[in-house]
């Protein structure tokens, strides 16, 4: 329904009326009537359309009667196609008649200009602004969904700058527009007849701080384009310049947060301010809505672009190994030295590279966890920059931070369908102190902060059984050809006293584990299965991955054959009693493609083969997969942490556009 607009007429003098294209006018006729009226006609000029509705019906039925009765339930409805090129050119005049009498008692006449003012964005998300869309003020999801997108211009397109380019309120590049979102303001029509008004671009007082707007004030110097809504500032008067049409450049300064819905609007209000000494009239509104882009997870089974690691002094072996697997998967490879990294080599702890996305524009965003380790000015000195844009929510007190706040306690699945419903984007997953009643949980800002990107819905796991607490301690994503396209890998201490078992039953309970490793005893097959203690311990660390196993196959559709069991065992640390990986952990590897970085275990060799590697081999080989084993014990593992952990991925975007998902 057009919008519509009451105008108020008098039989002593012309009204005089601004119509904007694509409303209504709604004619007084009674209010104007004189007195004894009883009846009414109405004419217009060429331009002007007019229709008489009868008792409120949707039915419009044109004007072709000679005289109308003069009736409450009677309206006259004013449109207009096309604006006016002289100012009051167009006229209404409506003639009130008593009974059946020839000459009018009065008439009333309104003098009519016809502009156009749209305020205009890319509702259809096609990467080019939309002239005259409608249903601006709504956004919605799904393939069929309409409404524009922002970027949270939280790059650094000049290297010159302190801090991220939606810190600033000026355009320090060219570059820098091309990360925002092109809004349009057409007005036309004759200029003179705006002299009594003026024309208001606003944004409200919620949303001030979540969005800025610069003004290309004419030609492509830098200089030219002018801060005009944001941080603070909430109305822009619109100069009377002609009234061609004016391109406006809007950036995101914000995420959608606990308290931030992702959903900002822009209003441009036409004023009358022809009552000197009064109060400006609003008699005209348009309003377009965007949405901020999400921060978006990338999951193992996309393609890999970059590889992130550290270079300490002990390390060399483990980065060349890294190296070597990242050339095979045709990515490449960042390392970041000690002096930046200062000794601090857990760098998936440090980070999460995901992305963000409009229909016109992309780039990834470092998420910078609240470890704030020595590598804690990595991310936003060694990462953030032209494109690669930086986001990060520490809580207020940082005493609270614990190691669930690590980023390895943060992973995402590939896209699921879970009971009917589709992930396309997949689910975030993070580790907490559920089920058990006391414990470490993720910091509140962060968790809301996952929760506030819809796209991806969180899901929580237990993970505070184990003394880092890390997700990524006993589960990973593969990619696989067939059914889901990838299969969960989850540590089975089961599956590992089974592989155990049989080799002793084979006659190989004397092989030994850890064999040729310095400063790690070397134990038997056959006396590691009588150690009842780290059996009983075990049985535990099992069940408690059982509860993680219903949970995801629960909450990401998943069935028994979508997962594999990697062997592994745990042992019991001092004094929490929580958990450790017994020898280095298996499914905390490295995925790039089809290439596998995984921890070397040091299992029993039988055969000059690792019993353990031969069965990783033979559960993951079949599905084209390929195998490195890379040593990461006393470097990484004897320090609680393995490959993924001293790894980082950026990795492509999905291909599915996070706007075409239903949350």
């Amino acid at each position: 329904m057009a919008p519509q607009r009451w105008v108020r007429l008098a039989v002593e003098k012309p009204t005089r009326a601004l119509y904007v294209l694509g409303t209504e006018l709604s004619l007084d006729l009674s209010g104007s009537a004189p007195l004894g009226a009883t009846s009414f006609d109405i004419w217009g000029t060429a331009g002007v359309k007019l229709y008489i509705v009868h008792d409120g019906e949707a039915l419009k039925i044109p004007s072709c009667v000679p005289r109308w009765p003069l009736e409450t339930n009677l309206e006259a409805i004013v449109t207009m196609d096309t604006p006016s090129v002289r100012a009051n050119s167009d006229k209404v005049r409506i003639s009130y008649y008593k009974d059946n009498g020839k000459e009018p008692l009065g008439q009333a006449l309104l003098h009519l200009t016809c502009v156009e003012i749209s305020l205009d964005v890319d509702t259809s998300r096609s990467g080019t602004v939309n002239r005259k869309a409608k249903n601006k003020r709504e956004w919605t999801w799904g393939p069929e969904g309409k409404g524009a997108i922002l970027l949270v211009n939280c790059d650094r397109d000049y290297l010159g700058a302190k801090d991220t380019d939606n810190q600033d309120k000026k355009v320090e590049s060219h570059a820098d527009l091309k990360d925002m979102s092109l809004m349009v303001l057409t007005t036309c029509g004759p200029e003179e007849a705006f002299d009594d008004y003026q024309l208001v671009l606003h944004v409200s007082a919620s949303d001030h701080d979540k969005v800025g707007v610069f003004h290309a004030k004419g030609g492509k110097k830098l200089h030219q384009y002018k801060h005009i809504l944001g941080s603070g500032k909430l109305s822009y008067s619109v100069e009377h310049d002609g009234f061609q049409e004016k391109n406006f450049y809007v950036e995101g300064l914000a995420f959608p947060d606990v308290d931030f819905s992702g959903l900002v609007s822009f209003h441009v209000t036409l004023l009358d301010n022809s009552s000197e000494g009064l109060p400006d009239i609003p008699i005209f509104n348009d309003t377009v809505v965007f949405r901020m882009s999400p921060w978006i997870m990338t999951p193992n089974t996309l393609q890999p672009v970059s590889v992130y690691i550290c270079s300490i002094k002990s390390n060399a072996d483990f980065v060349a190994t890294v190296s070597k697997l990242v050339v095979k998967a045709g990515c490449r490879l960042v390392i970041c030295p000690e002096q930046e990294n200062r000794g601090d080599r857990w760098i998936q702890d440090e980070m999460e590279i995901g992305y963000v996305q409009a229909p016109h524009k992309g780039f990834p965003v470092v998420f910078d966890s609240p470890r704030n380790g020595m590598l804690k000015d990595f991310p936003f000195k060694g990462v953030l920059g032209p494109d690669f844009g930086y986001v990060k929510r520490e809580p207020a007190n940082k005493k609270t931070v614990s190691s669930l706040d690590s980023f390895g306690n943060l992973e995402v699945s590939p896209p699921v369908t879970v009971r009917g419903k589709q992930y396309p984007l997949g689910r975030i997953l993070i580790g907490s102190y559920f089920p058990s009643l006391q414990g470490n949980n993720m910091v509140k800002v962060v968790r809301d902060f996952l929760y506030a990107q819809k796209v991806q819905l969180p899901v929580e796991l237990y993970s505070d059984w184990l003394v880092v607490g890390h997700v990524d301690e006993f589960l990973t994503f593969v990619p696989a050809p067939n059914r889901k396209g990838f299969r969960l890998l989850l540590a089975s201490p089961s599956a590992c006293y089974k592989l155990l078992k049989q080799k002793e039953q084979e006659g190989y309970g004397d092989a030994l584990m850890f064999e040729g490793v310095k400063k790690s005893k070397e134990i038997s097959i056959r006396k590691l299965l009588s150690d009842q203690a780290l059996r009983n311990n075990n049985n535990y660390y099992q069940q408690c991955i059982d509860w993680n196993r219903d949970v995801l196959k629960e909450e990401l559709g998943l069935t028994e054959e979508d997962v594999i069991d990697i062997p592994q065992l745990f042992k019991r640390s001092a004094p929490s009693g929580k958990a450790v990986a017994y020898f280095p952990d298996l499914v905390n590897m490295l995925v790039l493609w089809k290439y596998l970085g995984i921890p070397k275990p040091f299992g029993p060799m039988i055969h000059e083969q690792c019993c353990l590697e031969e069965e990783v081999r033979r559960l993951l080989e079949p599905l084209g997969l390929s195998c490195t084993f890379i040593d990461d014990f006393e470097t990484y593992h004897e320090k609680l942490g393995e490959v993924h952990c001293g790894t980082n991925v950026r990795r492509k975007p999905f291909s599915f556009k996070w706007w075409n998902s239903i949350p």
